[in-house]
């Protein structure tokens, strides 16, 4: 039995840093790679000119282009099923909350938060994610 891999990629989501794609799909499954706050245009965090350290600011960016990502699969955050939260200091994790649940709804995907040491470009906060294209029925 074989199962198709598409390459997802999209203009309106930051290119890739190193050797990885946007996202992959793999029959119905779709994996993220994790998005940092940039500004797909500049490639540099949204807040570059006022407030660097505004992890708000970073995590709505890294949302807003996982939403690129998922529209050109034909996905959508409902269809999100588990997601990685990384942030530089767990500290924040109250705050990137805030701005997470302005993207997804009850029922909210599965989810893991961790502080790490640092993250690509310095960046305070990269969330990955995994998702479903087409049709979920909840139960």
């Amino acid at each position: 039995m074989s199962v198709t891999r598409k390459i997802i990629s999209t203009p309106n989501a930051p290119s890739a840093i190193g050797p990885y794609s946007q996202a992959i799909q793999v029959d119905n499954t779709l994996y993220i790679s994790g998005q940092l706050g940039l500004d797909p245009k500049t490639m540099n965090f949204i807040d570059d000119t006022d407030d660097f350290f505004d992890v708000q600011k970073q995590a709505k960016q890294a949302l807003e282009n996982m939403g690129a990502i998922l529209a050109a699969a034909g996905s959508s955050f409902d269809n999100v099923v588990k997601t990685t939260v990384l942030l530089k200091d767990i500290k924040d994790f109250s705050k990137v909350n805030e701005i997470y649940a302005t993207f997804f709804k009850t029922p909210y995907p599965a989810r893991a938060a961790y502080e790490c040491a640092n993250l690509p470009k310095y960046g305070l906060v990269e969330i990955e994610a995994i998702a479903m294209v087409g049709d979920i029925k909840d139960e």
